[in-house]
């Protein structure tokens, strides 16, 4: 059976006409290379190369064999050297910054595609910096940001929605939201116990200030708790709405923990990118976390 070193080999000495050069190339002593070629030599059955006082020049037979190897065997070293880097980028230690809100439903996506990620919890405009300064390798982000040294990319949308646990009886509500009657609607949701995850509700603002046009809510949150998972998880187990990103709410509504309340169509869904440094040796890693993250987001 022929061995794909030896062709390796030959290739090498093909291009250097030098033993010497091949072995340095293919990092194998000289007498390793002269034996591969001897054999190769064996199995085809013909002299391949004539020594020179410097080197080597190929036979007729050689100049046949390489016309007929020379594309296969660039093509099985790109798939090679592919896989390599590929298992490289799977197995290093890789850094990923997120939003501390999105790593539940975003974050812990990539954790069974990697063996080593360390995670950092920050808001958009820090992880912005520290990705600029190569302090991390990647960020999840819900903005976009203009610079000449990083690569972003769309993988995703998310969106604010109302949910509520399984317990409040929402016929009232329905209705009030089928006929359009958005003042009762909002008086419907003011009479309700509200979480935020932060006192300062900016989610409950801004799907105010979008579906009911106004700056500022009127009720006043009877929980905060600084984590949209840990908050979702104690509302499912208690009575009361939240204004919520859509992909953290998925799973409790899937298992029924929790009900979508409202998914309005006046609020408009925000863009989630994957920022990176510019740097050759995370291609790879890159469009496997986009690849990743894009499932989660379809």
């Amino acid at each position: 059976m022929v061995n794909l070193e030896w062709y390796r080999t030959f290739k090498s000495v093909y291009k250097n006409g030098n033993f010497s050069v091949a072995a340095k190339e293919l990092f194998i002593s000289q007498p390793a290379v002269s034996q591969q070629i001897s054999m190769l030599e064996a199995h085809v059955g013909y002299k391949l190369f004539n020594r020179k006082s410097k080197g080597v020049e190929p036979t007729e037979y050689a100049k046949l064999l390489n016309n007929l190897i020379i594309e296969a065997l660039d093509r099985l070293e790109n798939v090679e050297n592919g896989f390599r880097a590929k298992a490289f980028n799977a197995n290093r230690l890789i850094s990923v910054g997120i939003s501390k809100h999105l790593f539940s439903s975003i974050g812990s996506a990539l954790i069974s595609k990697f063996d080593y990620i360390d995670f950092s919890f920050q808001e958009n405009q820090m992880l912005f910096e520290l990705v600029d300064s190569k302090k991390l390798n990647f960020a999840i982000v819900t903005q976009k940001y203009d610079t000449f040294d990083t690569i972003q990319k769309k993988i995703g949308e998310i969106k604010q929605v109302i949910v509520g646990s399984v317990n409040i009886d929402t016929t009232e509500l329905k209705a009030t939201i089928k006929s359009k009657d958005f003042s009762a609607t909002e008086h419907w949701l003011n009479e309700q116990k509200w979480y935020s995850h932060d006192a300062g509700i900016p989610h409950i603002k801004l799907f105010w200030l979008h579906v009911f046009n106004k700056k500022r809510p009127s009720m006043i949150p009877n929980f905060i708790i600084p984590s949209e998972y840990e908050m979702l998880e104690v509302l499912s187990k208690n009575t009361g709405v939240v204004v919520t990103w859509n992909c953290n709410a998925k799973e409790f509504i899937e298992s029924k923990k929790l009900k979508l309340l409202w998914n309005s169509k006046q609020m408009p869904s925000t863009e989630v990118y994957l920022l990176s440094a510019k740097n050759d040796n995370l291609n790879t890693a890159f469009q496997e976390i986009e690849e990743e993250l894009k499932k989660v987001l379809s």
